[in-house]
C-alpha cells in the first residue's frame, strides 16, 4: 500500500490526477484478501480512492499553479456543476450494484485512452471553450464521471480542455484544480452512502470510507506530488499523451475483466 501511495503521488503530478485509477485496483485486491463482501467491496474501494486523494490533489494543484498553467475561467464554471455531479454518483453508490463502478471506469478510460494514444491535433470540436450552458454540462459529467471511478476527474477533465483548443500541459494543471472540489465532495458523499450499509463494511469504515487505506497511503501520495508536477512541465505533450494513454488503457482492462 505505501509502494501505491508513491505510485499513486508521481501520477498525480504528471497527469493532473489523484491517482485514483492506480488506488482502485489496489484497494479491489486488498480488501478481497481481507473477505469483504462482493455487495460493497468496489463502493468501499472508490469512496476510500477519493478520501486518500484529496491531499493528493491539493498539492498537485498547488505545484501546477505555481507555473501558470491553470485555466480560471474553467475552475470558476465548472467547480459547482461538478460537485453536484458528484452527488448524484454518491447517491448512486448507496443503491447501485458494484458492476455499475466497474463499468464506468472500463468505457470512460478506454475512450480516453483512445483518444490520446490515436487522436490527432485536428481531432478538435472548438478552438475555445463553449458557452456557459455547455460548460456547466461538461462540469456535471466530469463530476460524475469521477464519482463513480473513484478519481479526482483528471483523465476527463483533460480530455475535454485538450478538445476545446487547451494544450496537453494546461489541461493538466486544471484538471489538477477541479479534481480539488470533487474529492472533498466525493469524499463526504461517500462516507454518508455507506452508512446505509455499514454492518457489511469492515472494521474502522466510516460508510465507504477506509480509515486505514486513507491513513497508509494518503500521506506518501500527498508527499510525492510535488515530484510527479516538475517532471510534467519537463515533458513534450506526446509523452505526456503517450504515458497517459498507456496508463488509463490499463486500467480499463484490469476491470473489464473483473467483469468477466
Amino acid at each position: 500500500m505505501i509502494a501505491g501511495g508513491i505510485v499513486t503521488g508521481l501520477l498525480a503530478g504528471i497527469f493532473g490526477i489523484g491517482g485514483g485509477s492506480v488506488i482502485v485496483p489496489v484497494l479491489f485486491e486488498l480488501f478481497r484478501v481481507y473477505h469483504v463482501s462482493d455487495d460493497v467491496r468496489m463502493q468501499l474501494c472508490v469512496g476510500t480512492s477519493l478520501a486518500i486523494i484529496v491531499p493528493t490533489t491539493i498539492r498537485s494543484y498547488m505545484a501546477h499553479r505555481e507555473k501558470g498553467l491553470v485555466v480560471p475561467e474553467v475552475m470558476r464554471l465548472w467547480a459547482v456543476p461538478a460537485v453536484v455531479g458528484v452527488a448524484v454518483g454518491s447517491v448512486a453508490a448507496a443503491f447501485a450494484p458494484a458492476s455499475l463502478f466497474k463499468l464506468a471506469v472500463a468505457i470512460i478510460a478506454s475512450l480516453i485512452a483512445t483518444k490520446l494514444l490515436f487522436g490527432r491535433d485536428n481531432w478538435i470540436i472548438a478552438a475555445d471553450l463553449p458557452g456557459r450552458v455547455a460548460m456547466a454540462g461538461y462540469g456535471l459529467v466530469v463530476g460524475l464521471a469521477s464519482s463513480l471511478m473513484g478519481i479526482s476527474g483528471g483523465s476527463v477533465v483533460t480530455i475535454i480542455l485538450t478538445l476545446h483548443g487547451k494544450t496537453i500541459h494546461q489541461s493538466v494543471a486544471t484538471a489538477a484544480g477541479i479534481g480539488v472540489p470533487i474529492t472533498i465532495a466525493g469524499t463526504l458523499g461517500y462516507a454518508l452512502a455507506g452508512l446505509l450499509h455499514q454492518s457489511e463494511l469492515p472494521p474502522l469504515s466510516i460508510g465507504y470510507v477506509s480509515v486505514i487505506g486513507v491513513l497508509l497511503i494518503a500521506p506518501v501520495s500527498s508527499y510525492v506530488a510535488p515530484f510527479g508536477a516538475r517532471l510534467a512541465h519537463r515533458l513534450s505533450r506526446r509523452t505526456l499523451e503517450i504515458g497517459f494513454g498507456l496508463f488509463l488503457l490499463a486500467a480499463a482492462l484490469r476491470f473489464a475483466f473483473s467483469l468477466i
